[in-house]
């Protein structure tokens, strides 16, 4: 592991460790019990933290402060206020939760980190009403930063678009499982709205809530953007390279259920019939040498390189809008996340 990698590494666990020991005072197990544990289910299991991180770097970055040396929850705003930042990460993070949580209900998802998916764990209805309860929380959180009050109604509409746009997403990735054709760039659009719009929302976020101003608000917008579209499609890859244990669920689950990835889209242009890579129609019944023919075949057309480098694309464009950040450690570390996310190998 290099240098700069191990430095990103820590960044993640030290700001990972700041949300995770926030969550018992912020979003408390109390009546109805059964609720508030399933809602804390899949945080308490677990997860990088990756949005809440990109949110916390870029208020350091903005005030070119070192984390050790401020309270996040009294963050010093650009214009001398104060602002809880921390509040705004965990937000992010079960908004983040509230998504997976539909999603595994959605497309009948047995695991998630490794544990099972919260419908599985308790019952369906109690996993929608713990998607709903983090959906609302995210918002009490937002509204209780203490920013400046316009600041604070522009970081929640913005935080209501998001939610809005990632259930467009979440449609048009349905949607497009029916479909027989779906182009590279619809592709990127919905993954845009599905994915990236929340790595938009919280690059953005801190700089509303901390007085930046428009144009550095819309490039760390763009940054999250791009670096959230690169994202998505590491995604894809490690769900057919990745080793299920690993992976925390089974591997090849988006061949397993027809899912449009920038992959698949690749591998239909160059005549590959996806139908009959894997024909098994249950992902709990798929097995690991049919995706490993699938894969093999997917290597042989080009399809896993030509999304591989398209996500290092994407990177570098969004890595161009931290040019608004002064030069300093945290918007070194934000160039190391981007970097990340199409590295990581879970």
């Amino acid at each position: 592991m290099s240098e700069r990698h191990q430095q990103v590494e820590d960044a993640i666990v030290a700001r990972r460790e700041r949300v995770n020991s926030a969550l018992p005072e912020d979003l408390p197990v109390k009546r109805p019990d059964h609720l508030y544990e399933a809602s804390r289910y899949l945080l308490d299991a677990g997860g990088k933290r990756l949005r809440p991180t990109v949110l916390l770097l870029v208020a350091e970055s903005l005030l070119d402060i070192e984390p050790s040396a401020v309270d996040y929850r009294a963050f010093p705003t650009l214009d001398g206020g104060k602002a809880d930042v921390l509040s705004a990460a965990l937000a992010i993070e079960v908004i983040q939760t509230f998504t997976l949580i539909h999603d595994d209900i959605m497309d009948d998802d047995p695991l998630r980190r490794g544990v099972p998916a919260v419908h599985e764990e308790y019952d369906l209805s109690t996993a929608i009403l713990a998607g709903d309860t983090l959906y609302s929380k995210a918002f009490e959180f937002l509204l209780s930063t203490g920013a400046a009050p316009e600041r604070s109604v522009d970081a929640t509409t913005r935080l209501a678009t998001t939610c809005t746009r990632i259930c467009e997403g979440q449609s048009l990735d349905i949607e497009f499982e029916q479909r027989e054709s779906v182009t590279p760039d619809e592709y990127l659009e919905m993954v845009e709205l599905k994915t990236a719009v929340l790595y938009g929302a919280a690059a953005a976020i801190p700089a509303t809530l901390l007085g930046a101003d428009d144009g550095t608000v819309e490039a760390l917008y763009n940054y999250g953007l791009d670096v959230g579209r690169a994202f998505q499609i590491q995604d894809d890859l490690l769900d057919l390279t990745t080793p299920s244990e690993k992976l925390g669920k089974q591997r090849g689950s988006d061949l397993v259920e027809n899912k449009q990835t920038l992959v698949t889209l690749h591998a239909r242009q160059q005549g590959v019939d996806l139908e009959s890579l894997v024909t098994t129609e249950s992902v709990d019944a798929v097995s690991e040498a049919e995706i490993d023919a699938a894969v093999d075949r997917l290597h042989e057309v080009g399809s896993i390189e030509y999304a591989r480098e398209t996500a290092h694309d994407l990177i570098a464009s969004g890595k161009e809008n931290l040019e608004v950040l002064p030069d300093n450690e945290a918007r070194f570390l934000l160039e190391g996340i981007a970097d990340y996310l199409v590295e990581r190998e879970y």
